[in-house]
C-alpha cells in the first residue's frame, strides 16, 4: 500500500500502522505506551502525527494506513503536542527509569519543571474520600502520592512511576495470561491500577508470571532484585551481560533473556519477539532461577 510520509513515497503491508510504516522506513516516533506485544490503547498520546484531511492529530500507534494517506511527523504541531505531553507526564510522574524520555525532553525543548516543583502538597487518597478540599498553591502539578508496594519477595509496584498505559492490565488480562489479576481502579484523577478490592499481591489473583512488568515501560513494575539493588546503588547496566537461552522447566522451550551482574541473575525477561513466549513467561521461568546460583558458604 503506497503513502506519503514526510514528502517520501513509501510502500507497506496493508494493514500496517503509521507508526510500523514509519519505523520501517528508519523514522523515529517517540511513544511511551506502545508495545509489540499489546494491542496499542491511544493513552500516552506521545506518538501523535498530523494526516492531510484529518481535524486533529492522530495517533500513529494505532492508525492504519490507507492507500495515498499523507502523513507528516515533524511539524510545528506536531511537535508541540509531544513537548506538551511530555511536560505534562514529566511533572506528574516519576519518568527517571523511562527510556529515551530525557533525550525527548531536549529535542521537543520539553520543560516539565515549569508545571512546578516537585515536592509541594499533595492530595492523598485519605483526604479524598472524606472529602477533604485543597486549594491549589501552584507550586507542584505532581499526581498522588502513592508509597512503593513491597508486599511479596518477587516484584514491587511503584505508582508513583505510573503512567496508566494500561499495558500490564492487558498483558494479565484477555490479551496473554487471562488472570485478570489487576485492573484500572477508580475514575478521573482518581484512576489508578490496583488488584480486584485493592488487596495485598498475595491475596490476589495473580499468578507471578511476570509479564506485567515486561510491558511496564516506566519502571512502576520492577524485579525485587533491581528495585533492592537501585535502593543500593548497586544496580549497573554497564555491568550487566544478556543472554538468552531456554528455559529448564518444561518442554514447551520458552526463551529467557538473563540479565547478569556480578555472576547473578538479576532479572529474566523474554524476547516479544519470540515466536513461542511472545515475551511471556511463567513464574518458573520468570522467577525460579535461584536454583542456578545456590552455592555452598
Amino acid at each position: 500500500m503506497a503513502l506519503t510520509i514526510d514528502d517520501h513515497e513509501v510502500e507497506v503491508p496493508e494493514g500496517s500502522t503509521i507508526l510500523q510504516a514509519c519505523r520501517a522506513e528508519g523514522m523515529e516516533i517517540p511513544t511511551l505506551c506502545y508495545g509489540p506485544t499489546i494491542t496499542p490503547k491511544n493513552a500516552c498520546r506521545v506518538c501523535m502525527v498530523e494526516v492531510e484531511g484529518s481535524r486533529v492529530l492522530v495517533p500513529s500507534c494505532s492508525r492504519r494506513v490507507e492507500a495515498g494517506m499523507v502523513v507528516r511527523t515533524d511539524t510545528e504541531r506536531t511537535r508541540h503536542s509531544r513537548r506538551l505531553v511530555l511536560e505534562l507526564l514529566g511533572s506528574s510522574v516519576d519518568l527517571s527509569l523511562t527510556a529515551d524520555v530525557e533525550r525527548w525532553n531536549e529535542q521537543y525543548g520539553a520543560d516539565p519543571a515549569r508545571f512546578g516543583p516537585p515536592g509541594g502538597p499533595q492530595l492523598d487518597r485519605d483526604d479524598r474520600e472524606v472529602g477533604h478540599h485543597h486549594e491549589p498553591d501552584g507550586t507542584t502539578a505532581e499526581t498522588v502520592e502513592q508509597p512503593v508496594k513491597v508486599d511479596n519477595p518477587l516484584y514491587v509496584r511503584d505508582y508513583a512511576k505510573c503512567i496508566l498505559c494500561y499495558q500490564c492490565v492487558d498483558a494479565c488480562g484477555e490479551q496473554w495470561q487471562q488472570t485478570f489479576a489487576i485492573g484500572v481502579a477508580g475514575r478521573g484523577f482518581d484512576a489508578r491500577i490496583s488488584t480486584e478490592y485493592d488487596v495485598e499481591l498475595p491475596e490476589s489473583a495473580c499468578v507471578y508470571c511476570g509479564n506485567c512488568i515486561q510491558v511496564c515501560p516506566t519502571g512502576a513494575l520492577m524485579f525485587s532484585t533491581e528495585h533492592e539493588m537501585r535502593a543500593a546503588g548497586t544496580w549497573d547496566d554497564d555491568r550487566q551481560t544478556v543472554t538468552d537461552t531456554i528455559c529448564p522447566y518444561c518442554g514447551v522451550g520458552c526463551t529467557l533473556t538473563l540479565h547478569v551482574q556480578d555472576n547473578e541473575i538479576v532479572k529474566v525477561m523474554s524476547p516479544p519477539d519470540s515466536g513461542v513466549t511472545h515475551g511471556n513467561l511463567c513464574v518458573k521461568g520468570r522467577f525460579g532461577v535461584q536454583h542456578v546460583q545456590n552455592r555452598p558458604e
